[in-house]
């Protein structure tokens, strides 16, 4: 049975930084790709980076860049996203996503078969 189990999300204020986790079982992690997806009240669920799990390459959306930074550990197949610099718009549910057979859009969640529950950010001025 395949698992993505996320944590580390909570309440920071503007500024702040938190570490989100997705620990990974049931399947062959050493392909495809690893992804942070994020849905706020009201809106769609959108994508906030992907890591290629062999090879660590890694994309990112616009509203993150430089403040965000996936990362992996093959060794424990976990996926973490370092979140620096929150604003109150970073305030979402944060998922964790696996593509196995790889994707070409990354950021989009078509090709994702394999989800977390989530772990909720709450930014605050």
């Amino acid at each position: 049975q395949v698992q993505l189990v996320e944590s580390g999300g909570g309440s920071v204020q503007a500024g702040g930084a938190l570490r989100l986790s997705c620990a990974a079982s049931g399947y062959t992690y050493n392909t495809g790709i690893m992804g942070w997806f994020r849905q706020a009240p009201g809106k769609e669920r959108e994508g906030v980076a992907a890591i290629l799990v062999f090879g660590g390459r890694t994309v990112y959306a616009d509203s993150v860049k430089d403040r965000f930074t996936i990362s992996r550990d093959s060794v424990t197949k976990t996926v973490y996203l370092q979140m620096n610099s929150l604003k109150p718009d970073d305030t979402a549910m944060y998922y964790c996503a696996a593509a196995p057979g790889g994707t070409r859009s990354p950021l989009k969640e078509d090709d994702y078969v394999y989800w977390g529950q989530g772990t909720q950010v709450t930014v605050s001025l």
